[in-house]
């Protein structure tokens, strides 16, 4: 009888907890006996590791073998475990000489011929291997993902690799990073034609991190505009960079080149409430967890089913989701900036000076009813947006272009994380009062506003937040009547 025992790393949302891989070898009929809560990934572990030994060159043990992924209470899920089960099932049967796998960890799914083939979330599993100070060898795909969260991560394409790397035959190369040293080619804002306020808006989100909804007829340029907010925003430092890359990468959707970048996310008005806020089982990150740190756009917005709707409002509030069911919790990142776009009535012309509108009152009522007072109430800028006159269209884009707005739009990020170390949406209420008190002129506009547009605490406090953001762009300290009168007409729409 043997027993030897490996270390990998599991997924409990986006933390990687870590998984003692023990198997006994004993005399007996053949049999395979995989315990420790697996899923069916897990289970049929049990015929790729069979194969793969067989094809590398070694001896698959006839006895007795059990297989236990430990903590027993922690579901297992995904071909991660193939590797260290295989490299236990070798050691305990003597057929791996060399040092104790102890100073190892290890994940990789296996193929029929013993390669190695890409797992999910390699990166949160790096990132938690990280106090461990043991080395982590995973696959090549996967290393170069895990080595962006630091630590010795170790790339291998076989399973002969890792075991002439542990015999020390052969040593594995360090796994290096691979970011992509070019500039995104995104949209500039020069390509828009007209629309000042809009653009204005624009940066103003750009600016605080503040939620926009665009109102107009199609073709107006909502769309277009939406585009060209990730050329107006800061890269990301690293920190933020790699916690949204984690995200990404338990869903199989991050790509190294891309490191950096802050996401943009733009589901489909058919998603549903489980591919938006997160969930099945085990918990996966929807969208909003997707664009962590990044933009999350929806166009048409109330055609979306007002269940998903709703189920932003908190993750709106908090930048975090919790999912809970039966038998597993899980929480997710879910600081996105919200940009959505939507027409003003159902054939999209209402308010048109043409008059092509044929909408009903009550039709009108319905569809903009699909869209909360709540919901609304979170929007930090609603702003009505108006299709291009004849003339606009024929002469030639005279805006200013994405990099000139952008370094505004530095600036006043600094003057915020100077002042208060985030950005002006992600501000508490007490840190709003402290803050964004506007001066004497300010504040009775604002009131008489309060009254005239029946505004909520929130909207109070929003209002504040975006007056503060308009400040910070023009370079004031102190938030004036002015910047006051300009927050509180991105709040009017909502009354429309």
């Amino acid at each position: 009888m043997a027993l030897a025992i490996a270390h990998s790393r599991g997924l409990d949302g986006l933390n990687a907890p870590p998984v003692t891989v023990e198997v006994h070898v004993a005399n007996g009929l053949p049999n395979f006996t995989l315990v420790g809560l697996p899923d069916t990934e897990v289970k049929e572990a049990r015929d790729r590791v069979r194969a793969a030994i067989v094809n590398s060159g070694f001896e698959f043990p006839n006895k007795r073998l059990t297989v236990n992924l430990a903590p027993a209470d922690l579901p297992k899920e995904s071909g991660r475990f193939d590797l260290p089960i295989a490299l236990a099932l070798l050691a305990a049967s003597g057929q791996l000489p060399g040092p104790p796998l102890a100073d190892y960890e290890f994940a990789g799914e296996l193929s029929l011929s013993g390669g190695l083939r890409p797992v999910r979330g390699a990166l949160a599993m790096a990132l938690g291997c990280g106090d461990c100070r043991r080395q982590f060898i995973l696959p090549a795909e996967s290393a170069a993902e895990a080595a962006l969260g630091g630590g010795n991560i170790l790339a291998a394409d076989s399973l002969l690799a890792v075991c002439a790397h542990l015999s020390g035959r052969q040593s594995l190369a360090v796994a290096v990073p691979v970011v992509s040293e070019a500039a995104p080619l995104l949209p500039d804002l020069a390509d828009v034609r007209g629309q000042a306020q809009a653009r204005r808006a624009l940066e103003i989100a750009a600016a605080g991190h503040h939620s926009l909804l665009l109102i107009g007829p199609p073709g107006a340029g909502k769309s277009m505009l939406a585009a060209r907010l990730p050329g107006l925003m800061p890269d990301l430092d690293p920190a933020e960079a790699r916690a949204s890359a984690a995200v990404l990468s338990l869903a199989g959707h991050f790509r190294p080149h891309n490191f950096g970048r802050r996401p943009y996310r733009q589901p489909h008005h058919s998603a549903s409430a489980v591919a938006m806020v997160g969930g099945g089982n085990p918990p996966r990150p929807g969208e909003i967890s997707l664009a962590h740190q990044g933009i999350l756009f929806l166009d048409e917005l109330p055609e979306f089913d007002r269940k998903v709707l709703e189920t932003l409002r908190e993750p709106l509030e908090t930048g975090r989701i919790h999912i809970a069911r039966a038998a597993r919790q899980a929480e997710f990142p879910a600081d996105f900036q919200l940009i959505a776009a939507m027409n003003p009535c159902p054939c999209g012309h209402y308010g048109a000076a043409s008059g092509r509108c044929r909408c009903t009152p009550d039709q009108i009522a319905r569809y903009r009813g699909k869209l909360s007072g709540p919901f609304l109430d979170r929007i930090d800028l609603l702003l009505d947006v108006p299709a291009l006159p004849p003339e606009e269209l024929r002469g030639k884009a005279a805006g200013e272009n994405s990099a000139t707005v952008r370094q505004r739009v530095l600036a006043a990020r600094q003057r915020q994380l100077d002042r208060q170390g985030k950005v002006n949406a992600r501000l508490s209420s007490a840190e709003v009062d402290a803050r964004c008190a506007p001066d004497a002129t300010g504040g009775r506009l604002l009131e008489q506003a309060s009254h005239s547009l029946g505004l909520s605490a929130r909207g109070w406090h929003r209002i504040l937040r975006v007056a503060r953001s308009i400040a910070d762009l023009a370079g004031s300290d102190q938030i004036g009547a002015a910047h006051v009168a300009e927050a509180i007409q991105y709040r009017r729409a909502a009354r429309g």
